[in-house]
């Protein structure tokens, strides 16, 4: 098959090969370090909103709480903002009211809440607070989920009950105050246990627009990449056709002239290249030639 082509065709079939590579391995590892720069930028975003609520949980515990605590009694209505991840989950739904945050979810994931909207779906349950359970010196989880709303990545870092203070709440209906009970009822929230952990703090920050941006850039190279290629391409082939062929085709049409007798015209390239050489190598040749056609002549 290659025999039967022409020089250029073989050129541009190297050159395509060449260029079918140089995209394929470049594009391969572009992906992956733009995803992995994607993964860095939503995993930065996740860790700064995970300290922040992990800030107001502290504040909560320390300052809110011991102000307030002594209305839990007096209180018809529990008052939530007592509780760390009442304080928690309230400060993070103001940050959604953002439309830049608007995708982002705070949840303190628990087996067993007082506020059922804290309830631990099934992928928290098995795939978060069970491995924090069996795995006492894991602090932290991170990976994707898949939702219907798209691609999102979390954080995950275990919850436990760190002070008896809050079992107060969380041990026995009898013992929890009288507004809690109003509030909640006496069914969830209780038989927790000195630390035990009980669920996980998890922040999910959406990937899909972040990758979706990486993909977008890895497209944007490889058109670039493919422009740069086509125009080197096409000056390539020019330079090829004006330089190699075309006086590779004019010293063929003249070696059948030649070859028939003509000895009218003359090889010419006028580079001292490689075609130039054959050029002046095949005017010797025909110098020879006509040498011995006239010696052969006078015989």
């Amino acid at each position: 098959m290659l025999k039967n082509m022409s020089l250029g065709a073989k050129l541009n079939l190297i050159m395509i090969s060449i260029f079918l590579v140089i995209v394929l391995s470049t594009g391969f590892i572009l992906s992956l370090i733009l995803e992995k720069k994607a993964e860095k930028v939503v995993a930065d975003q996740a860790f700064i909103l995970m300290e922040t609520m992990g800030s107001v949980r502290d504040y909560t515990s320390q300052q809110v709480n011991p102000e307030l605590a002594s209305r839990l009694e007096t209180e018809e209505q529990f008052l939530s903002q007592t509780v760390p991840a009442y304080s928690a989950r309230e400060v993070f739904e103001g940050l959604r009211n953002s439309e830049q945050y608007s995708d982002f979810f705070y949840k303190e994931a628990t087996l067993n809440p007082t506020n059922l909207r804290d309830k631990a779906d099934q992928f928290e349950t098995t795939e978060i607070v069970e491995q924090f359970r069996a795995q006492s010196d894991l602090k932290e989880l991170t990976g994707f989920r898949s939702l219907p709303s798209g691609k999102i990545y979390y954080v995950a870092r275990p919850l436990a009950v760190s002070k008896e203070s809050c079992l107060r709440c969380h041990s026995n209906p009898n013992a929890a105050p009288q507004s809690l009970i109003t509030t909640y009822g006496d069914e969830n929230g209780f038989g927790w246990k000195l630390n035990e952990i009980v669920g996980a703090q998890v922040i999910s920050v959406p990937a899909s627009k972040v990758f979706a941006a990486a993909r977008r850039s890895q497209f944007l190279f490889i058109g670039i990449l493919s422009g740069f290629f086509l125009a080197a391409a096409l000056l390539i082939n020019l330079f090829l056709n004006l330089s190699v062929i075309q006086p590779l085709k004019q010293m063929s049409h003249l070696a059948k002239q030649v070859s028939t007798g003509n000895m009218g015209g003359e090889f010419e390239h006028h580079a001292n290249d490689e075609i130039g050489i054959l050029a002046a190598s095949l005017n010797r040749m025909k110098v020879s030639l006509e040498i011995a056609m006239n010696m052969l002549n006078q015989n």
